[in-house]
């Protein structure tokens, strides 16, 4: 594959890395901080982030997992955030190898409708299950989880970006 001028070589990922991530993600999300609902979801971020970075590692399996736990936690409706993770790891899955072409700020853009849907299907499962609307400040939640996705993939691709050594005839 051709790398677009001027982006470095990507170290691989450690698989311990994203197991730490998505566990420090998961424990922010079960913060009980009260049922805010413009608060980001860090651990959907974290598994679009994953899911776009490393396909083969990441998937829809690991979503619907995650997504249990989260449903069992906030004691909502069995199956509303494994459903909605899955959908989420789903399209993120398909759109992966396009999407790793654009810069973050253009990913967060293509994201944004993405995680807009997420919490939509997650308001529109709790609404049909007898629970009541939110109000339009859901909406707000995929806007700030947008903007925090270029500071997100910086961070996390970080590690992967340091040379494999400090040779300075190596070619790459």
């Amino acid at each position: 594959m051709i790398m677009p001028r001027g982006q470095q070589l990507l170290l691989p990922v450690n698989p311990l890395f994203i197991v730490v991530t998505l566990l420090i993600a998961l424990a922010i999300d079960m913060l009980p901080l009260g049922r805010i609902v413009w608060l980001p979801d860090v651990l959907m971020v974290l598994l679009a982030f994953w899911g776009l970075n490393q396909p083969q590692r990441v998937g829809m399996g690991l979503g619907f997992a995650l997504g249990l736990l989260m449903d069992v936690d906030r004691g909502s409706l069995l199956g509303q955030h494994a459903l909605a993770y899955t959908l989420l790891m789903f399209v993120v899955g398909a759109s992966s190898r396009r999407m790793s072409w654009f810069s973050s700020w253009i990913q967060a853009l293509h994201l944004l409708p993405l995680f807009a849907a997420v919490h939509g299907i997650q308001v529109l499962m709790r609404v049909i299950a007898g629970g009541i609307f939110p109000g339009p400040l859901f909406l707000v939640a995929p806007l700030i989880e947008a903007a925090l996705w270029p500071l997100i993939s910086g961070l996390l691709l970080a590690p992967q970006r340091r040379a494999p050594d400090s040779d300075e005839n190596r070619p790459l």
